[in-house]
């Protein structure tokens, strides 16, 4: 995306970051509602008063009891690219009942200048209540970031978190690839998601413009469209118009698969396991072997998967290893998946020890086939010979839970703490501009995420401190920390020339995203009832709290 005309430039340690992904992310991409509190800040003349607002979520997603934040960079993007233009702005004032000419002037000078942004770390484990961001600026401003920060943050944070726990159930050693294009919300849905799918731990993706976008290792094979679509060997050697050798080098391939088949079928370990092989699949895989000899990878569920695939996949394995090649393996798309690996496994194993080809055994096997956490969790606990999973639709569509849920709110206005209150206590907002801390145990985990106000001393290691549950007076404990980490960086000062963190690339997000959950301890991270990880405020904001949720409250009388 071009970056927007008169939109502040932004650079990082010498790196100017592009504009968003997605050239529908601007301005507009906002709640009507932003713009008439805009405009009613406007005549009041309270447009410019300095607030603060937290970004944060109430709940985490999945039955879990943790999440991956991501989106900040998007995020930041918006804000060096902040810039109306004269459409928008024209669009903007016809959208507004009785809206004055003048300001329209003010929303041609506005830019994020002015704005301050505190974030904790993309790809970090995170927690309900503690600020995501700490967004500061002119509120006129800022209330339009709302909106925009609540999108790019929301799914990015959601998905990233459902690949985490895909990523978990899987263990260390599979490789996971999402394969969830075609399922995804539209376009952006789809690049999104192969973005933070990778940022949780997937290892690649089908999806090919993301791959280009953000250098994540793209995969795959073929459809059961190109099985189907062949007919017979003969097919393949009478249009052999495109092969480097012509049509000499294609018969020669396809005797050797027709020589290799036989010798399978007639094997004494495997006599009586198939017959007669679906002919236009063989042909499907020669001529798919023939374009991709380096890369050979086939699904084998078109027809019959032990009575046809895997022999005919054998057979151009073989012919293949016969001119210094070595196939990849197989992918299976439907049927009982830990009971076919298995047996593939095993007819993989007989053809190694029967013809001699060393590692034949340890062909890849690749499963997909609608699979989600629970699937796979499943598999595991029967036993399996799958070395990959290809997830696409629960994991892309998060379809266990449509949202995260992310609100931002007022917590300070020119100096003044704000609270937000309601007979839902999960709802009541923490006021007052924080700072926060992660406090680590003896055991190198975290203990607790505790919030301070912005004045407090920060805790120290190996001094006792008191951690208080922001609304429950019975829960605080006493914790002395091995560690302690600031939560909370600047990565936006406006135009002011302070320093402010670098914007990693998504291979460091993606590590540290991995690094952060291997270090959480176990029980916070079970699928099946996870211990809650604590949430707290030092003793002094949580006094501060209730002195304001008292004075704010509206009193009742009885009669």
């Amino acid at each position: 995306m071009e970056r927007r005309e008169n939109g502040p430039e932004m650079k990082q340690s010498g790196r100017v970051v592009d504009g968003p992904t997605n050239p529908m992310v601007t301005p507009l991409l906002n709640d009507l509602y932003q713009f008439t509190m805009a405009y009613a800040y406007w005549k009041a003349g309270k447009h410019d008063e300095r607030s603060v607002f937290d970004l944060y979520f109430r709940k985490n997603p999945f039955g879990g009891e943790y999440t991956v934040f991501a989106g900040l960079e998007e995020c930041i993007k918006f804000l060096a690219n902040f810039k109306l233009t004269e459409e928008e702005i024209v669009f903007v004032r016809d959208s507004l009942p009785g809206c004055e000419e003048a300001f329209c002037d003010y929303l041609r000078g506005i830019d994020c200048s002015d704005v301050e942004v505190y974030a904790i770390s993309e790809g970090s484990a995170v927690f309900p209540k503690v600020p995501l961001m700490r967004v500061e600026g002119p509120v006129g401003v800022v209330q339009l970031l709302e909106t925009p920060f609540l999108n790019l943050v929301n799914y990015a944070s959601l998905v990233a978190t459902n690949a985490a726990r895909h990523r978990f159930v899987a263990g260390k050693s599979k490789i996971l690839l999402e394969f969830g294009a075609r399922r995804a919300q539209g376009p952006d849905g789809a690049i999104s998601a192969s973005k933070y799918c990778y940022m949780g731990g997937f290892d690649a993706t089908s999806n090919v413009a993301a791959g280009r976008l953000f250098g994540i290792p793209i995969r795959g094979t073929h459809s059961h469209a190109f099985v189907s679509s062949f007919m017979s060997l003969d097919e393949i050697v009478d249009k052999a118009l495109h092969s480097s050798d012509g049509k000499s080098t294609c018969e020669d391939f396809v005797a050797l698969v027709q020589t290799w088949l036989t010798k399978i079928q007639y094997s004494p370990s495997l006599r009586g396991i198939f017959s007669e092989t679906n002919q236009s699949e063989l042909a499907a895989f020669t001529s798919y072997a023939l374009a991709f000899p380096k890369a050979f990878l086939a699904l084998v569920d078109t027809y019959d998967v032990m009575k046809s695939g895997i022999p005919n996949f054998c057979a151009v394995a073989l012919a293949l290893n016969d001119l210094g090649y070595k196939a990849l393996g197989i992918r299976l798309d439907s049927g009982d998946l830990a009971y076919l690996s298995t047996e593939v496994r095993n007819f993989f194993h007989i053809i190694e020890r029967e013809f001699k080809v060393p590692d034949f055994g340890k062909m890849g096997i690749t499963a997909s086939n609608d699979l989600n956490e629970e699937t796979i969790d499943a598999l595991n606990k029967q036993g399996h010979e799958v070395d990959a999973f290809g997830i696409g639709t629960y994991l892309v569509t998060c379809y266990s839970q449509a949202a995260l849920g992310c609100v931002f709110k007022l917590v300070e206005i020119n100096n003044q703490p704000r609270i937000k209150l309601s007979e839902d206590v999960t709802k009541v907002s923490i006021p007052c501009k924080k700072r926060c801390y992660r406090l680590y145990g003896k055991e190198g985990y975290p203990l607790v995420d505790i919030m301070t106000g912005e004045n407090e001393p920060p805790p120290k290691v190996g001094e006792r401190l008191l951690c208080r549950h922001p609304f429950n007076e019975s829960k605080r404990a006493y914790v002395v920390p091995q560690r302690v980490e600031e939560l909370l960086k600047c990565y936006w000062r406006g135009n002011a020339d302070k320093a402010r963190e670098e914007l990693p690339p998504l291979e460091k997000i993606r590590e540290r995203c991995i690094t952060q959950l291997e270090n959480m301890r176990p029980d916070h991270m079970r699928r099946l009832n996870p211990t809650p990880y604590k949430v707290s405020v030092s003793a002094k904001l949580y006094d501060f709290i209730h002195f304001l949720w008292l004075n704010e409250a509206p009193v009742g009388e009885l009669q």
